[in-house]
């Protein structure tokens, strides 16, 4: 357990570490607001003095009033530098994360809600900076604070430090055990955080599905339930921090009594000057300060490595292996090259069922391979194995006679260009869309693109053309998919993976999408997934999956007259077994 807290302390620190100078900067400044606190009981007690002796007493009160300004000038520079150096530490937890998430295998982001790894890229970031920020400079301020008043303190009276200290010991001994608990409250609190923004996030894409449903009650119920563990986790630490800042004031206002009756006691037995009893109850009143301001702190920083426990745990995630290999070109004619999968076996996660099983094929670099199969077949898994998402567990994948894992990603991505079966959009414009996967592609290879799925004349009656913000008010579920296509010719792609692409079209943008893989196909390799057969009956070759294995091939009118599973998927789908 300790170990493990000193490394989450350890992650806190690696976010402060870039920004050293400036953390240490701003406690010199602390370090000076603490001197001068420190000072002021001495000068008080300076001026008593003087008035007992009839002495000048103004150079005296002149330095009072210079130790106040120097303390309120140096505490404004102090909180503009750490409130910078706070949200730059908070813009480089961000950034390091956005990087990484981006870089994780698909894998690890497969089984985790994107809503809760939101929350950690934004709120947990925030709870960081208080840690890095303020707290740590309040926690050695603090520290100096108190040191520095005992010591003082014991220069004025040794019999009152030790009733100081006695309650101090006592109030420690208290907070420190009421610690673990309020930082396990923190913890789950900010989990619960998580799960909420998870939950949120998942209705909300589905909005349309949750309203047809009448599921509005329990979609908002579900999310309010996380809401209310978040409530009930962070009451439970405000009422231990509640607890523990009431016994450190109890205890500072305990020995303030104590101390009033024994300074007294001293005073009138001669052992003790007045002027000193007033500096000592002044330091006294000035421990209520950093006490309390201890006692928040840790219960801050507390936060903080909860914060970056969490952010710990992004940084645990796989990242894709960046193959060393160089740049690869085909040499040759490519009809002659093939995509092969030899007796590849893969699987999700160690132990889980097979979701392809010793498969072998070999798919042409030129022409159009239909891959289709039940729900489960393993269709999909042959994608994020050629995209590399996945890696097989036996087995290899060949491309243009080079194993895939010798591939470098950035050279194999950019051969292969991929259609997914929600065909999302980035956020942006119908331009920065289609110039997703090809940045400098020009203005009129966008409209051929557009030209090819059919969507030219659509686009021409937008508001903005090619400038127009995309959203579901703005474009429909069809079109959706004609730009991802589009996006797709843009790179004039290699290989053209399409899953299930054509699940959503209409009859004129089917035809359109046809017309796509007969172009492509010419030129390339295409690869389709569809539960619409429709779109499949002309390839080239036809490869039928079932349980992850390579179940039979062939043409649309062999696979007919052959195997039972093409003429059921094809009869259930009312397919025309008519080829054109």
């Amino acid at each position: 357990m300790a170990e493990r807290r000193w490394e989450n302390v350890r992650t806190l620190w690696s976010f402060v570490r870039p920004h050293r100078r400036t953390l240490a900067l701003g406690l010199a400044l602390g370090l000076g607001t603490t001197a001068a606190g420190l000072a002021t009981p001495m000068v008080s007690k300076a001026v008593l003095d003087g008035l007992a002796a009839s002495t000048p007493i103004g150079p005296i009160v002149a330095l009072l009033i210079g130790l106040l300004v120097l303390s309120s000038g140096l505490g404004l520079v102090q909180w503009i530098l750490l409130g910078r150096m706070g949200e730059r530490v908070v813009l480089d937890a961000r950034s390091s994360m956005v990087r990484r998430l981006f870089r994780v295998r698909v894998g690890e982001l497969a089984g985790r809600s994107p809503g809760e790894l939101v929350t950690r890229v934004t709120s947990d970031t925030v709870l960081l900076r208080e840690a890095a920020a303020s707290s740590l400079v309040e926690l050695v301020n603090g520290t100096i604070m108190l040191v520095g008043s005992l010591v003082l303190m014991a220069v004025l009276d040794l019999v009152l430090l030790a009733t100081t200290l006695g309650a101090l010991i006592v109030v420690g001994l208290i907070i420190a055990v009421l610690m673990p608990p309020m930082a396990k409250a923190q913890e789950q609190a900010q989990g619960a955080v998580g799960r909420l923004g998870g939950a949120l996030e998942g209705a909300l894409r589905a909005i349309r599905t949750v309203k047809a449903s009448r599921a509005e009650g329990r979609e908002s119920e579900r999310v309010i339930s996380e809401a209310t563990e978040s409530a009930r986790q962070s009451v439970r630490a405000v009422r231990y921090q509640a607890v523990a800042m009431t016994i450190a004031g109890f205890g500072i206002g305990l020995a303030t009594m104590l101390i009033l009756g024994l300074g007294a006691w001293r005073v009138s037995e001669g052992a003790l000057a007045v002027s000193a009893l007033v500096a000592f109850l002044l330091y006294t009143f000035q421990l209520m300060e950093p006490v309390m301001s201890l006692t928040t702190t840790v219960t801050s920083l507390q936060s903080g490595v909860a914060a970056a426990t969490r952010i710990r745990e992004i940084e645990a995630f796989e990242l894709e292996a960046q193959s060393e290999g160089g740049v690869r070109r085909p040499s040759g004619d490519l009809s002659a090259s093939a995509l092969t999968f030899e007796q590849v076996t893969a699987r999700y996660a160690p132990g889980a069922a097979t979701a392809l099983q010793d498969v072998s094929l070999e798919i042409p670099r030129i022409g159009h391979t239909a891959i289709v199969g039940p729900s489960g077949a393993g269709k999909t898994t042959m994608f994020s194995l050629l995209l590399r998402f996945l890696n097989p567990e036996s087995g290899r994948l060949v491309l243009d006679g080079i194993p895939l894992n010798e591939w470098s990603l950035e050279d194999l991505r950019r051969r292969i260009v991929y259609v997914e079966q929600d065909t999302p959009l980035v956020p942006g414009t119908l331009r920065e869309n289609l110039r997703y996967t090809h940045q400098d592609a020009t203005e009129e290879t966008l409209w051929e693109a557009l030209r090819a799925v059919r969507l030219d004349e659509r686009v021409h009656e937008l508001p903005e053309g090619l400038d127009t913000v995309l959203s579901t008010a703005v474009i429909s579920g069809g079109e959706r998919q004609r730009i991802a296509l589009a996006r797709a010719l843009v790179s004039t792609p290699e290989i053209l993976l399409l899953d299930e692409a054509t699940a959503q079209l209409d009859g004129l943008t089917e035809a359109a999408v046809h017309d796509v893989i007969a172009r492509v196909a010419r030129t390339g390799a295409v690869l389709t997934i569809a539960h619409r057969l429709s779109t499949v009956i002309d390839a080239d070759q036809i490869v039928v999956l079932e349980s992850g294995a390579v179940r039979a091939r062939g043409t649309h009118t062999q696979l007919l007259s052959t195997d039972s599973l093409y003429q059921d998927l094809v009869a259930a789908l009312r397919i025309t077994t008519t080829v054109s």
